[in-house]
């Protein structure tokens, strides 16, 4: 039973209960946190998303959730259509962060160790070539939501064999478009965010010929 899977986990230690792109499966989501909750169990809960959400789906969840982990990639239609296929997701992922906003305000309470026990994080990932959309993104966050909000700018975009031939995609982030959207980011009055190593594709590529990929 996965919730007994659950509670055998969080006995060893665990704090923490992670929902990964879980949007098609919310009503599951609430299964599992209130039979938790109905065991006495009280993780912390993070929902964690690719931003392309439903608000009233996230209006759901208020008080279930304790930390949101949203991605916000792009705010131009037609840049979200070629990448993502979806030239709607700038709209929707803005309401569905501005609910989130709602909920959890600019405030992200963290442990001892640095990790978040309530609040929102908003990640974006620069895409090279993409330096201007990104920082749109960012002024797109500041203007509609707060340039308080906690933010993690991420350098990790790495391309897959797939893009090899993508006149754009093909490549890294070079360290001056990183640097360029960091000092936007600063220049908009952001006071909460986290910045990457250059090197940080090689850290957090999964190799999925292991039996633990994520190690």
């Amino acid at each position: 039973m996965v919730l007994d899977k659950i509670e055998g986990i969080l006995s060893k230690g665990v704090t923490a209960v992670g929902f990964v792109s879980p949007s098609h499966v919310v009503p599951q989501v609430k299964a599992i946190l209130r039979g938790l909750s109905s065991r006495g169990l009280k993780p912390i809960t993070i929902y964690n998303t690719n931003g392309y959400d439903k608000p009233e789906t996230i209006r759901s969840l208020v008080n279930m959730i304790d930390v949101y982990l949203p991605d916000y990639k792009y705010v131009t239609p037609e840049i979200a259509l070629k990448y993502s296929g979806a030239s709607d997701y700038p709209a929707v992922a803005l309401k569905a962060i501005k609910e989130m906003y709602y909920q959890k305000g600019s405030t992200l309470t963290v442990d001892e160790t640095g990790m978040a026990e309530n609040g929102m994080l908003i990640r974006h990932l620069i895409l090279p070539g993409h330096v201007e959309e990104s920082k749109n993104v960012l002024r797109s966050i500041a203007e509609e939501l707060s340039p308080g909000v906690h933010l993690s700018l991420m350098s990790q975009y790495h391309p897959t064999y797939h893009v090899r031939n993508h006149p754009v995609l093909n490549r890294s982030l070079y360290k001056a478009e990183y640097e360029a959207v960091a000092k936007a980011m600063e220049e908009l009055g952001f006071r909460n965010g986290w910045v990457q190593d250059m090197d940080s594709y090689q850290n957090y590529r999964p190799d999925f010929s292991k039996e633990h990929p994520f190690e």
